[in-house]
C-alpha cells in the first residue's frame, strides 16, 4: 500500500514500495524511482531488480543508492542530488520507512544551498525528524555555493 510523504513539490519519501505502487507513483507525477534499501536487508523486500524493471516498463526512470542505516556519505549525497538535477517529473525515493530517504534527501538539500530549518520544517510536516544528520548539513551548508 502507497504512503508516500511530500518533502517537496518535487520529492516524496516513502516506506518499501511494492510493485504496484509504481503505477500509483506515475500517476502522482513521478518521473524517477529512487531505491535507497540495501539488497537483501530484509526477507520480505521487494527486489530491486523487481521494482527496477516495473518502473521501467511504466516509463519511469530508477536508480538504486542503497544506504546502510546510519552510514551515509558524500557520494550518496551527490548522487540523489544528480537524480534531483535531472528528473523530468517527481522524485521518489523510498527504503524501509522512508527515514533513510528522507535523511539523504536533507543531506542533498543542504548541499544544495536550502536553509537548514527549511529542510527540517519540510521533513517534520512529513513526519520525520532529521536531527541525526544536522552536524553533517551544517557542514554541507557550509560549503554550498550560494
Amino acid at each position: 500500500m502507497s504512503e508516500f510523504r511530500t518533502l517537496s513539490s518535487r520529492v516524496m519519501a516513502s516506506p518499501q514500495i511494492a510493485v504496484a505502487d509504481l503505477t500509483v507513483a506515475r500517476d502522482c507525477g513521478v518521473s524517477t524511482v529512487v531505491n535507497n534499501r540495501p539488497e537483501g536487508e530484509a526477507d520480505d523486500q521487494t527486489p530491486g531488480e523487481a521494482i527496477e524493471a516495473a518502473a521501467h516498463s511504466l516509463g519511469l526512470d530508477y536508480v538504486a543508492i542503497p544506504i546502510t542505516p546510519g552510514a551515509f556519505n558524500e557520494a550518496q549525497v551527490r548522487a540523489l542530488i544528480d537524480v534531483l538535477e535531472h528528473a523530468d517529473g517527481k522524485v521518489l525515493a523510498y527504503c524501509r520507512t522512508g527515514t533513510r530517504s528522507t535523511l539523504l534527501w536533507a543531506l542533498a538539500q543542504a548541499a544544495m544551498g536550502t536553509p537548514v530549518e527549511d529542510v527540517a520544517t519540510a521533513a517534520e510536516s512529513a513526519g520525520y525528524d532529521i536531527s541525526p544528520v544536522r552536524g553533517a548539513m551544517a557542514t554541507l551548508a557550509s560549503r554550498a555555493q550560494p
